[in-house]
C-alpha cells in the first residue's frame, strides 16, 4: 500500500496562522520535504515537531522527487512545505504533484495561509475574476512582453515581487497598463503589514526603497458591454413571467448573453434612466 503526499501550508509571517491539523500532520509523517531546511527547522522547533527533514528546492527537485516517490511507493507518508504559504505555488512542489499523480499516489492538501488570496480579499479590487501571475520575468525585455500579454485580461492581476525589483516592475507596468487601480500588500500578517492603494502611475512614482515582501494587485482591463441584437429588458421580463425572482432573472439573462450580471444590471439601469 502506497503512502500519502501531504501538501502542507505554513504561516506567511504570523506563527499563529499555523493550523492544528498542519501541526498534527507534520508530526505524523515519516519525513518533511522543505524548501529551506534551516528556516523550516525553526518553525518545527517552535511547535515541538521532531520529524526528519530533507531539502527539496528548485536546485535539487528532480533527484529528490524520485527519492520521495520511492518512499511513497514503499508506504511512507511525506509532507511538502515551502518557506511560507502553500507549497506548489511558485514552488518546485508542483512537479512532485504531477509525478505523484502519474504514479497513482494519494495527494492530500493541508490548507492554510496564502499571500495572494490574503492580499486579494483586502484589496477592494474585483474578487470574482482574478489571475495569479506570480513572479514576472527578471529581464526587462521579457518582462515587458509578459506584461503586454496581460494587458487585455479582464480580471484582477496578482503578482509577487521582490523589494529590490519592485520600483522597476511598477514603472514598466505603468507604461503598459496606465492609470489602473493598484494595491501593494506588504509584509502580510507581520508586525509592519501595510496596504498601499492608488493608481499604478502614482504608486510607481511614490515607491523609492521598499522593504519587505510584496504582493502587487492590478485592476484588470475593463470589459466593454456590447448591446446584443435581442433586447435585454425583454429577456429579463420573460424570465420574470416564468416565475423567477429579479436576481435569478438577471443571472439567467447574463448567461444567455455571456456577460456578467453586473453588466445586465447596468444596462437595465441605463434603459430605465432613458424612460
Amino acid at each position: 500500500m502506497t503512502g500519502t503526499l501531504y501538501l502542507c501550508a505554513t504561516p506567511i509571517g504570523n506563527l499563529e496562522d499555523m493550523t492544528f491539523r498542519a501541526i498534527r500532520i507534520l508530526r505524523e509523517v515519516n519525513v518533511i520535504a522543505a524548501e529551506d531546511t534551516r528556516r523550516t527547522r525553526k518553525l518545527l522547533t517552535h511547535f515541538e515537531i521532531h520529524t526528519p527533514l530533507i531539502r527539496f528546492d528548485e536546485n535539487c527537485s528532480a533527484a529528490v522527487s524520485e527519492k520521495i516517490l520511492q518512499r511513497l511507493q514503499a508506504g511512507e507518508s511525506v509532507a511538502v512545505v515551502s518557506d511560507a504559504g502553500l507549497p506548489a505555488i511558485s514552488d518546485p512542489g508542483a512537479d512532485l504533484v504531477r509525478l505523484a499523480i502519474d504514479n497513482d499516489i494519494k495527494i492530500c492538501p493541508i490548507p492554510g495561509a496564502n499571500a495572494a488570496l490574503s492580499a486579494l480579499i483586502c484589496s477592494g479590487l474585483n474578487t470574482s475574476k482574478f489571475l495569479f501571475v506570480g513572479f514576472a520575468p527578471k529581464s526587462k525585455k521579457n518582462r515587458r512582453e509578459f506584461l503586454q500579454r496581460l494587458a487585455t485580461v479582464n480580471a484582477t492581476l496578482i503578482f509577487y515581487e521582490a523589494p529590490h525589483r519592485l520600483k522597476n516592475f511598477l514603472s514598466e507596468a505603468a507604461e503598459v497598463f496606465g492609470e489602473r487601480q493598484t494595491v501593494l500588500a506588504r509584509e502580510l500578517t507581520k508586525v509592519h503589514e501595510e496596504f498601499l492603494r492608488g493608481n499604478l502611475i502614482e504608486l510607481a512614482e511614490k515607491i523609492s526603497e521598499p522593504l519587505g515582501e510584496f504582493v502587487v494587485l492590478i485592476e484588470g482591463q475593463a470589459s466593454e458591454f456590447v448591446a446584443p441584437a435581442e433586447d435585454i429588458s425583454t429577456v429579463v421580463e420573460k424570465f420574470l413571467e416564468q416565475g423567477l425572482d429579479k436576481k435569478s432573472a438577471m443571472r439567467e439573462t447574463a448567461k444567455r448573453f455571456n456577460v456578467s450580471r453586473r453588466e445586465i444590471y447596468n444596462e437595465l439601469l441605463a434603459v430605465s434612466c432613458k424612460l
